[in-house]
């Protein structure tokens, strides 16, 4: 989506803000403008973003803080060890968040991004 951005965040972000839902487009228009505050030290690749807003206009999320996206991540084997979810505060993109389930796999972002890609 962006070079500005870690590989790994702007994969998951490409995966998971529909480009046929209005409220996603317009976050999507956001992501040029988006930057990385922080990662979570743990390691699983939960980022905070920093945005320019008087770049961008707001999606339209109503106000305070909204899960504006989220992805249930599934294995091959069918196993579900957590989920990617995409957070707005005020209509702009705030954090993307992962969430491991499962003590037994590993769930970081570069993972999520596989998990999330269309096979055949």
């Amino acid at each position: 989506m962006t070079e500005s951005l870690p590989a790994d965040v702007a994969d998951v972000l490409a995966a998971v803000l529909d480009t046929d839902n209005p409220v996603h487009a317009a976050l999507r228009r956001q992501v040029p403008h988006l930057s990385v505050r922080a990662r979570c030290t743990c390691g699983c690749g939960t980022a905070y973003f920093e945005l320019d807003t008087s770049e961008v206009e707001p999606a339209p999320t109503g106000p305070g803080t909204v899960v504006a996206a989220e992805a249930q991540l599934v294995t091959e084997d069918g196993v579900c060890p957590g989920e990617v979810l995409v957070f707005a505060q005020g209509g702009y993109l705030s954090w993307l968040e992962v969430c491991s389930w499962s003590d037994d796999i590993e769930v970081t972002l570069a993972a999520a991004h596989y998990w999330l890609q269309p096979r055949s």
